[in-house]
């Protein structure tokens, strides 16, 4: 195969995978409004072709008992194929269900790992997550520098809840971790804003 029907090739993937996505909306949007039967009908194709979009918006239908029985083994299953995939929000939703033991076992660790896929991606609800984590002092996982980051960033991204808990642990930082932590803070949002608006 020679180049320009590679690239013909990728770019017909690309267009098939944007079609997708835009399809997996459609299947979300009916979900929300409550058209079970046609989200169903839209997403589960999607889902066994492998977008990422239909995975997820299955998780959420399983994982809800949205229109069909609720099945934590299924929502785990296509949460897992999509945050594979890099979904910030499949993955911010099985980190929830590691946390609470939801259909697997019980893991701080797994969650952990998958609210910072979420999180790198712009997902307040994960930064929050993070930060919650980071904050408990009686944990082996306690990083006050780090909680105070994941809170200040989904301050950021006005999360209601965010900006008195990032004072709240500004309290147990010495002025020096705080302008350390702020740095820090400047050079992720520097780093991802161009990225999250994209989303």
């Amino acid at each position: 195969m020679n180049i320009s029907r590679i690239s013909l090739a990728i770019g017909g993937l690309l267009l098939a995978v944007s079609a997708w996505s835009g399809d997996a909306q459609k299947g979300l949007d009916a979900c929300n409004s409550g058209d079970y039967e046609t989200a169903l009908t839209i997403l589960q194709p999607l889902a066994d072709a492998g977008d990422a979009g239909g995975q997820f918006g299955l998780g959420q239908m399983y994982g809800n008992g949205f229109g069909v029985m609720m099945d934590d083994a299924l929502a785990i299953k296509w949460y897992t194929l999509a945050a594979d995939q890099g979904h910030a929000q499949a993955q911010n939703n099985l980190a929830i269900m590691h946390q609470n033991g939801w259909g697997v076992p019980q893991s701080d660790e797994e969650a952990i790992r998958l609210f910072a896929g979420a999180a790198e991606q712009g997902v307040s609800e994960a930064m929050m997550a993070l930060g919650r984590f980071y904050a408990m002092d009686f944990s082996d996982d306690y990083d006050p520098l780090l909680a105070y980051k994941w809170f200040s960033l989904a301050s950021k991204l006005d999360n209601v809840d965010a900006n008195a808990k990032r004072e709240m642990i500004a309290e147990k930082l010495t002025v020096e971790q705080v302008a350390d932590g702020n740095a820090q803070i400047e050079l992720w949002w520097t780093g991802h804003t161009e990225m999250m608006a994209k989303q």
